[in-house]
This record gives C-alpha cells, sequence and structure tokens, in this order.
C-alpha cells in the first residue's frame, strides 16, 4: 500500500488523503463529504459500455487521484475498451469483464468482494454495472437516484443538472458531480487525458514508415466512420475535406476498426488526394497515431473523444447525438459542425423523421471547412 501522504508542486507542502486543496482557485466538491475520507484506503470506479465512456471517465479518475494520493484507485471496465488506458497512471489495476457473459461476471464479481473497497462508484447505472457495484460489498456504494435499481446503494445522488446548477450537462459533468456530491473536489472541471505507451508510439512510427508517411509534412487524422447511419458523414464528404486538406501540405492518414474497411475504402477511391488508410489498429496505437496528428476529423465517436485527450485540435461532424452531452471535453481547440433540425437529438438507431438521416446528411463540405481554418488558426 502507498504512504497517504503525497507531496504537491511545490516545496514541503504534503496532502493529506480526502484533504481538499487551499486557495481561492482551487476546486471544490459540490456538496460537503458523506463520510470520513481519512479512513478510506480503496476505490472502485464502475465504467462499462464504450471507447468514449471510458475516455470520458479519465476526467474523475484524475480528480479522485488527486484527492487520493496514497489510495489505491481501480477502475472496472469491459475487456475490449480496456486497452484505451494502457498506461494511465491515475488508476493502480484495470479490472475487467467480458461482455455478455455470465461466467466472467461471477468471476469478477468474487474478485472485487475480495479487494474490500471502502468507496464504489457506478458511472454506468446500467444493469450489470449495478450488480457489480453492490457485489463489492463496499461500504460505501454510490451511484444516482434515477439509475435502475437504486435501492442497491445506500448513497443515491440528486441529478447532475441539479449539482451544477445547469438545465445541460455533459456526460463528463454527469460522471464529475456524482464524485463531488461525496465530497471529492471537481469544481474546475478536469478535462480528460490519455497515457502515449512508448510500445504504441513505436509501432505505429513504424507502420507509418512502411506505409511511406515520412513524417516530413504535418498529419491530419480522419476517422470516416461511427456506429449508426445517423452519425456518418458521407465517405465522399471526407474526401473533399482530403484534398482541401492536402493543399494545405498535410499528409493525410484515415482510421476505422476492422468491420469498417468499407467506409475507408469508399473514403480512398473518392479522394484525388493520397490517404494512408488502417484499420488494423489497437487502440494504444490509435491514441500514439492521434497524438502525433496536427488535427483531427471525424464523426463524433470514441475516436473524436482520444483525440480530444491527447489534445488534438479537432473538428467533429455531429448529426444525431446531443452535442451539449458528448461534445469533445477538451482543452485542445474544438468545433462541432451539424445542421439543426427540431427532431435532434435523438437515439440515433434508425432515423424516425425521414426515409435517410436527414441531420447528417445535409452537414456542408463548406462549413467544416471553415471550423478547420478556425481551429488551426
Amino acid at each position: 500500500m502507498k504512504s497517504l501522504l503525497a507531496k504537491h508542486e511545490g516545496p514541503d507542502v504534503l496532502a493529506v488523503a480526502g484533504t481538499p486543496p487551499r486557495g481561492e482557485d482551487a476546486p471544490r466538491p459540490l456538496a460537503p463529504a458523506r463520510w470520513d475520507w481519512r479512513e478510506v484506503r480503496r476505490v472502485l470506479v464502475v465504467r462499462l459500455r464504450s471507447i468514449g465512456d471510458t475516455v470520458l471517465a479519465t476526467a474523475s479518475l484524475d480528480a479522485l487521484r488527486r484527492f487520493l494520493p496514497g489510495a489505491q484507485i481501480d477502475v472496472l471496465l469491459e475487456s475490449w475498451v480496456a486497452p484505451v488506458l494502457e498506461g494511465f497512471d491515475a488508476v493502480d489495476n484495470v479490472i475487467t469483464v467480458e461482455r455478455g457473459s455470465t461466467r466472467s461476471r461471477a468471476g469478477v464479481a468474487r474478485r472485487l468482494r475480495s479487494a474490500r473497497y471502502d468507496v464504489a462508484y457506478n458511472l454506468h447505472g446500467g444493469t450489470t454495472a449495478t450488480l457489480l457495484t453492490r457485489a463489492t460489498g463496499a461500504r460505501h456504494r454510490v451511484g444516482y437516484a434515477s439509475y435502475q435499481y437504486s435501492r442497491l446503494y445506500n448513497h443515491a445522488a440528486p441529478p447532475s443538472s441539479e449539482l451544477w446548477g445547469s438545465e445541460k450537462t455533459h456526460s463528463a459533468e454527469q460522471q464529475l458531480a456524482l464524485l463531488g456530491w461525496t465530497g471529492v473536489p471537481v469544481s474546475d472541471r478536469p478535462r480528460t487525458r490519455l497515457v502515449v505507451t512508448e510500445r504504441a508510439k513505436a509501432t505505429v512510427g513504424q507502420k507509418l514508415r512502411e506505409a511511406g508517411v515520412d513524417g516530413a509534412s504535418p498529419l491530419a487524422l480522419m476517422h470516416p466512420a461511427a456506429a449508426f447511419e445517423t452519425k456518418r458523414w458521407a465517405a465522399a464528404n471526407f474526401a473533399r475535406v482530403a484534398e482541401d486538406l492536402a493543399s494545405r501540405g498535410f499528409q493525410l492518414v484515415a482510421t476505422a476498426a476492422p468491420d469498417e474497411w468499407q467506409v475507408i475504402s469508399e473514403l480512398t477511391e473518392e479522394s484525388s488526394a493520397r490517404v494512408t488508410a488502417f484499420t488494423d489498429l489497437s487502440l494504444p496505437e490509435v491514441t500514439a497515431l492521434a497524438a502525433r496528428s496536427r488535427l483531427f476529423v471525424g464523426n463524433d465517436s470514441g475516436i473524436a473523444h482520444i483525440a480530444a485527450a491527447v489534445r488534438v485540435p479537432s473538428v467533429v461532424v455531429f448529426g444525431s447525438s446531443n452535442v451539449a452531452h458528448w461534445r469533445p471535453w477538451a482543452a485542445a481547440p474544438s468545433e462541432v459542425v451539424r445542421e439543426e433540425l427540431p427532431c435532434q437529438p435523438c437515439p440515433g438507431y434508425t432515423c424516425a423523421e425521414f426515409d435517410a438521416p436527414e441531420c447528417i446528411r445535409r452537414v456542408p463540405v463548406e462549413r467544416v471547412l471553415a471550423a478547420i481554418q478556425r481551429v488551426l488558426e
């Protein structure tokens, strides 16, 4: 177990676990502490589901780490997305559960129980996350009162909008508010952060060299794929953007998952500019590639959140998604481009208003190019 005392930046200043930083500009909690934080040794954060959800959780993990510099902080993720946090130094252990596997859930439940956590936060709210949070047997189990099966928590928080005093809240703010309600300083709304591992940096560099990308010109990373048609801007539009960026001196790289090869193929065929495409990168390699880039242009997706987390200037095209909830949580310059319609936002699985999702189809190339110009400036 690490020491419960850790030095702040600056000489002879000690931070005791559970003690908010001092000073007028220091971050503050959103409510009084709900227990004695000096007795907390082990904390679990549960955040299941997607790439974007995991990246956005890093803001909360960093807030916890600076508040509890000597505590054990673990995070529970789905196994397929866990590599996103490879090398992430704000957590001690990344625990994984297989999606849809009853056997895996049972094994993880036993492991969580044996860890004897003092506090367990559920940042997700789904049934599996709730049951696993309860399975920890932690003295303090925290979730929102609006969660299904909220009776399984012994600390149920009010809505994040009430805690922040704002009608609309970002996904990262919702997660931070749950911590802030228990006494963790979060008022500065930390941004997302990812670590580029040396291994991923080396393998990406090698793959770029093998593909003929020499690094002599700045990279623009493009991600033309998305989970749903309502979030997928046409590949032909991305091709026009690629041509414009090439005329500015950018080398163009596009990435997508293996099962999204078709949209990558459409982009490379439609563009008169050379686009180097990858559909076989690991998540740490995507992070390393983004970190090498001068610009990111893509659809609302987990990859857009990865780019934001490594401080890449970004332009993100939105269709059906809730911009207030899912925009890049970025410290770097970023812009969202969308075409506003009365039916937005919507769940996005299918379009209920038109034969095709007009929200994403109507976004003009010219507005995306103008946004690129602004973030580059």
